[in-house]
């Protein structure tokens, strides 16, 4: 694969590059499917090692520190290291690791065999989310909304397959499932390109990131500051959704389909952000979505029985919405620098969500898990303020 494309341009010129595009979103469903296994089963895992909330708040800020958080500078390596095996030593790790933490003995190998998996998520990301607008033409949003529905699919699909295959196999039997991704693995190693360099590597990390968003800063800034703030929305819901849903009375398939439902209204919620925003506009999008997210999440917290999974779907597409939005507007923002800008904005920004779950799991420990939920729940209105402040981005 030739490395000679300008940056933000396809080779197809005006016109998206279905096949590739859809590689990489395979690459992304393939890492996300093994990595949403470990939340819906946090209930299984804290019963079989009598974790505290705190342990597991811990447990979710570690890995998603180490799936997002160092995304930026693994963006900068990947840039460097110019190669296909980095993006697929992160694939293995994620599909082969992870699976073994069904036999964790101890709540220490749970956490290391999490965290090793994670970082793998953090090899294949910023690469493949930097080369979509390569192949995208005209058609960026729409584009990175494919990708994303990548991510938002397996998210939706991992919960669901793991906790049936938990209740009836259990989870001494998690290592068999590294067959489904041994099967991508070697689909994705057979067509993905070579990344394409940004060639940002001579310039060192530093003046990198000072090259890139030197000029825009303060509007990359706001961006990536409702980006957080959303993250920490979505991860707190998503790490002790299956506590509270256990506390009141669901068994861990019903936990499974409720958390699959939340991810696959995002996988819709997205495709249709990244259409509207093409043709209207990304600042209504961000707007709409924000103002929808507290009254979504109260429902999900207030209705009954059934009710639940209305909310929880409906919470979901308005959570993840926003997703791919942030990831577009930043790379049209910096195009010199695409796996560093989504690095930013879907790695560091989502990963930082996930860092406060320690701090979120304390708070539960002392005012009890649904305050805590409830008040997290009103944190989108707050970046009503910052959304108001985006430029028009055409």
């Amino acid at each position: 694969m030739s490395t000679t494309h300008a940056p933000g341009r396809s080779p197809q010129g005006n016109r998206i590059d279905y096949k590739i595009v859809l590689v990489l979103s395979l690459v992304h469903f393939t890492g996300d499917f093994y990595s949403a296994f470990f939340t819906p089963l946090l209930p299984a895992f804290q019963a079989k090692l009598c974790l505290t909330l705190t342990q597991v708040g811990l447990i979710t800020g570690a890995v998603r520190f180490l799936s997002f958080v160092v995304q930026p500078v693994v963006g900068y390596m990947a840039d460097r290291y110019e190669t296909r095996w980095f993006v697929l030593t992160g694939l293995f790790l994620v599909f082969f690791v992870i699976p073994f933490s069904g036999i964790a003995p101890n709540y220490w190998m749970l956490l290391t065999l999490l965290c090793l998996g994670s970082f793998g998520s953090s090899m294949f990301h910023p690469s493949t989310s930097g080369m979509v607008n390569v192949y995208a033409g005209n058609r960026a949003g729409f584009a990175q909304s494919i990708f994303n529905t990548g991510g938002t699919l397996a998210f939706a699909l991992g919960p669901v397959f793991i906790t049936w295959y938990v209740s009836r196999f259990g989870l001494s039997a998690m290592p068999w499932t590294m067959l489904l991704g041994l099967v991508s693995f070697i689909f994705c190693l057979k067509y993905m390109p070579k990344p394409v360099s940004e060639n940002m590597a001579g310039l060192g990390f530093i003046n990198s990131l000072k090259h890139t968003f030197g000029k825009v800063y303060k509007t990359i800034f706001l961006i990536w500051l409702v980006m957080v703030l959303r993250a920490v929305v979505g991860q707190t819901f998503l790490t002790f959704m299956p506590i509270y849903l256990t506390l009141h009375g669901h068994a861990l398939p019903s936990v499974g389909v409720t958390i699959a439902l939340f991810t696959i209204a995002g996988t819709l919620s997205g495709l249709t952000a990244g259409y509207c925003a093409d043709r209207f506009g990304f600042k209504p999008v961000f707007f709409l979505s924000y103002l929808l997210m507290p009254p979504t999440l109260l429902m999900f917290l207030y209705m009954p029985g059934l009710g639940a999974y209305a909310g929880s779907f409906l919470s979901g597409f308005f959570v993840l919405a926003p997703m791919p939005l942030g990831v577009v507007m930043a790379q049209k923002l910096a195009p010199g620098s695409r796996a560093m800008a989504a690095s930013l904005m879907m790695g560091l920004a989502y990963g930082l969500g996930g860092v406060v779950a320690p701090g979120i799991g304390w708070l539960a420990d002392i005012f009890g898990l649904t305050i805590v939920l409830k008040c997290t729940a009103f944190i989108p209105l707050v970046c009503l303020i910052p959304i108001a402040l985006f430029p028009k981005i055409e």
